[in-house]
């Protein structure tokens, strides 16, 4: 049976907009951010203040961001995360919202590499794993917050925002810890993931809105016959 499509009103268009509106302000931000580590604007020197505070901590934190070393970045996080959340929304007959995870993923990933390109910044000097060219902003860091919001997203729950908060704070934790980045590496890399990924959520919010309206309307059918 075919289902009438719902109307798209102005609060969905507004939801869209300030999606999209609050994403690239993000994004701004993480230009920003590397343009004043590019002319060294860091009064406090809270990147070499960290990176020392961090090297006092190992055993089972090393560890762990060794195993988030190899969570978030490379082939696993990069293809096979984006391309398997993607086959498996779309078996579960959500198909747009894997087009959504893996645009805001293709997307994320493309601006860390262009930033990094732009800025070049030189990583720490004890790095306890292997990276690619340049330290801002970190590639884990961001995708880590692509995931984190594409979930909330998908799922606006209070638990899947404590989850995603958990996992981005971990994830930008391990890069210092490991040393593969600075302290405002990792923060560039959430404010480019989180907004890349609000920037696609809002192109994506009506299309969004009527794969969730249709399986409702599908599933009462079922309920009812």
């Amino acid at each position: 049976m075919s289902h009438a499509r719902r109307p798209v009103t102005d609060d969905v268009i507004t939801v869209g907009l300030r999606r999209a509106v609050v994403g690239g302000l993000l994004v701004v931000l993480a230009i920003v951010l590397g343009i004043m580590i590019a002319v060294e604007v860091d009064p406090l020197d809270i990147d070499t203040w960290w990176n020392g505070a961090v090297s006092v901590s190992a055993g089972a934190l090393t560890q762990l961001a060794l195993a988030l070393n190899f969570l978030g970045g490379g082939w696993f996080a990069t293809y096979l995360v984006p391309l398997g959340g993607c086959l498996l929304l779309a078996l579960f007959g959500r198909w747009r919202a894997g087009l959504f995870f893996l645009s805001a993923s293709a997307l994320s990933a493309a601006v860390v590499q262009v930033l990094k390109t732009v800025f070049g910044r030189v990583r720490p000097e004890d790095m306890l794993v292997i990276s690619d060219h340049g330290s801002y902003p970190s590639g884990h860091a961001a995708n880590a917050a692509t995931i984190a919001v594409v979930a909330l997203v998908l799922l606006p729950r209070a638990w899947v925002a404590v989850v995603g908060g958990a996992w981005v704070f971990a994830m930008a934790f391990s890069r210092t810890q490991v040393h593969a980045h600075w302290f405002s590496d990792t923060v560039g890399g959430v404010l480019v993931g989180a907004g890349m990924a609000l920037m696609v959520a809002g192109l994506f919010t009506v299309a969004l809105l009527r794969e969730s309206a249709a399986r409702e309307s599908l599933a009462k059918e079922r309920s009812l016959g």
